[in-house]
């Protein structure tokens, strides 16, 4: 996938950089969330996220569940800043399809 795949799916959400608070930069210069952001937006939203290493696969897993726990949903990248992303990318989509 790709971490600018991953930044193509939250900029297709209607994400936008305008407060560049905890952003980070590709080598390219695009913008895109940091895990700490990314992290505080799950919280305002009563979610929490939790990204892992997998070392048994080499990638990172990003989940994000309600605050009892139970799961909402999951993702993998092959890096830490891939998965959460895609993570808030993804919660972003499901978000507005519920009308959340």
């Amino acid at each position: 996938m790709g971490l600018d795949f991953a930044i193509d799916e939250l900029y297709a959400t209607g994400w936008s950089a305008l407060d560049t608070a905890g952003c980070e930069h590709t080598s390219a210069g695009r913008l895109f969330p940091g895990l700490k952001r990314v992290t505080k937006d799950f919280e305002g939203a009563g979610c929490v996220l939790r990204v892992r290493h997998m070392r048994d696969f080499d990638c990172f897993r990003a989940e994000w569940s309600d605050k009892r726990g139970a799961p909402l949903g999951a993702v993998v990248g092959r890096s830490e800043a891939e998965a959460a992303v895609y993570a808030l990318a993804q919660w972003r989509r499901q978000s507005a399809a519920i009308g959340a």
